[in-house]
């Protein structure tokens, strides 16, 4: 009797199928039909024709699950620009007179009892009062701390949230918080959602991309990558970090002696060495790698495009106050709005730099002045070219600063704090929220990370709790089972 196979060590392409792929082709068909449908009751030949009917049979561009749309849209695209690191919403769009009037006196024991704090648990909680000062800007009266001058000239564009609520005390499980709606790591980034979920407008560039850059007045604090990484969705739906100064993408030129035509042939031969293989094992990630090195040959077409600022008219540059190149946040403001005219889906902007532990006031005000001018110019851009109507903007934090003080400085905070939106059917010169008389806690209509998530999708035509991705048994989707969409912020 001859000894059984050993298929872990065999040479054979069978050792690499996956299980329903083998279930799929074993001469026991019935019954490995019945294992799949115990194990993945969901999967069906419905489900891959959907799956393939969301790829454009002639560029392999990606058109998303969500077709037709749930509902009608508001918005076609997202910028967001990040705040990292927790920018204080007590010098910047959450005015408190009252904390002022109580500088240096002991903050009451009822805001804080039994509640989280970072760094300052165990200590003597003082009242610190707002640094700097508050004006009314725009028609509708809203109030902007005074070093965003620029911001407070577009208060009419704006929706300032001033109830948001997290809950994540630490920059990186905030971010993750911020980013996934939960703070278990591996989950798939809000980017990578709606580029499953809409899929890329551009044939040539990726339909999620991030761009960063780094303040010099305060703690610059790590971003891993995985906060923009597609978790348990296929990676072609992660964001792509492009660089800020330099070649935006390694390796997008080819080398000395390789034409495009060359290039074209390598792309050619690789791909069809995959498709065999996709063939052969049906594992989605080989679709992905298939689809990335498309994209990449026509990267190399339109990235030096995209990156070339020449035809960008000098009052456009001097409004953003940059002429491009130097990694600044203003001109990754301005590539924003370029990668969003080109068919990118989700742009997402971190700025590093807004953990002021110390000296809140003179870091505030130059780290404000980092971002205000661009911020302001961006939304002035997409309105001129007629965009900013289904380009929703948003520029918040990861959370912001206790009332209480940290030296000169504040800590982290949780339970209360402020971002604003704009564009892509939000109603501008409105303040949503309340925050205490002392800016602790939000007390009149809360925002909760979950409400936030569920109101971009929803202006994107995604219903929150349809948009879901099935993984270790269960329905997964981006606001959990949470998440109520902010009606009144609506236009």
């Amino acid at each position: 009797m001859s000894a059984p196979i050993d298929c872990r060590h065999t040479a054979s392409p069978l050792a690499d199928l996956h299980r329903r792929t083998f279930l799929g082709t074993a001469t026991a068909g019935l019954g490995g039909a019945l294992l799949a449908a115990l194990c993945d009751p969901h999967a069906s030949a419905a489900d891959e024709s959907a799956a393939n009917a969301a790829v454009a049979p002639d560029t392999d561009r990606w058109l998303g699950v969500v077709r037709p749309l749930h509902h009608a849209a508001r918005a076609k695209r997202v910028i967001y620009l990040c705040m990292a690191g927790g920018p204080s919403h007590l010098e910047s769009f959450d005015d408190k007179p009252k904390l002022a009037e109580m500088h240096g006196q002991p903050m009451p024991a009822s805001y804080t009892e039994g509640k989280p704090i970072a760094q300052l648990q165990g200590r003597q909680l003082n009242c610190f009062a707002p640094q700097h000062a508050f004006k009314t800007f725009g028609e509708a009266g809203q109030r902007v701390a005074e070093i965003f001058p620029h911001i407070g000239a577009v208060a009419d564009s704006i929706c300032i949230i001033n109830s948001m609520q997290t809950e994540a005390i630490n920059h990186d499980p905030a971010h993750t918080f911020m980013n996934t709606g939960t703070t278990i790591a591996g989950r798939p980034a809000m980017g990578a959602w709606i580029n499953y979920g809409l899929g890329s407008e551009s044939d040539s560039l990726p339909g999620f991309v991030v761009l960063t850059s780094i303040g010099k007045f305060g703690q610059a604090q790590p971003i891993a990558a995985r906060q923009w990484h597609s978790g348990f969705l296929p990676s072609r739906f992660q964001g792509v970090e492009f660089r800020s100064t330099g070649d935006p993408v390694l390796y997008v030129g080819n080398p000395r002696g390789v034409d495009r035509q060359r290039q074209r042939d390598v792309i050619d031969a690789v791909q069809k060495l995959n498709s065999l293989q996709d063939q052969l094992v049906h594992d989605p990630e080989i679709a992905t790698r298939i689809s990335a090195y498309e994209t990449a040959f026509r990267m190399q077409q339109s990235v030096p495009e995209l990156v070339d600022l020449k035809g960008e008219p000098k009052h456009v540059l001097d409004m953003y106050g940059t002429e491009g190149g130097d990694g600044s946040f203003a001109a990754n403001c301005l590539l924003g709005r370029r990668l969003v005219e080109r068919g990118v889906r989700f742009v997402q902007l971190y700025h590093r730099g807004w953990d002021h532990h110390g000296g809140v006031k003179s870091a505030m005000q130059n780290t404000a002045g980092e971002v205000d001018r661009a911020s302001a110019a961006l939304l002035k851009d997409l309105q001129q070219r007629d965009m900013l109507k289904d380009t929703l903007v948003v520029w918040g934090g990861d959370f912001g600063r206790t009332p209480m003080a940290q030296g000169n400085g504040r800590d982290h905070h949780i339970r209360g704090f402020s971002l604003w939106m704009a564009g892509g059917g939000i109603k501008g010169g409105i303040t949503w929220g309340k925050t205490d008389e002392l800016g602790y806690e939000a007390v009149e209509n809360i925002v909760h990370v979950n409400d936030f998530h569920a109101t971009i999708l929803h202006l994107l035509g995604i219903d929150h709790r349809r948009l879901t991705f099935r993984f270790q048994g269960r329905d997964f989707r981006l606001t959990d089972v949470a998440g109520h969409i902010v009606k009144d912020i609506l236009a």
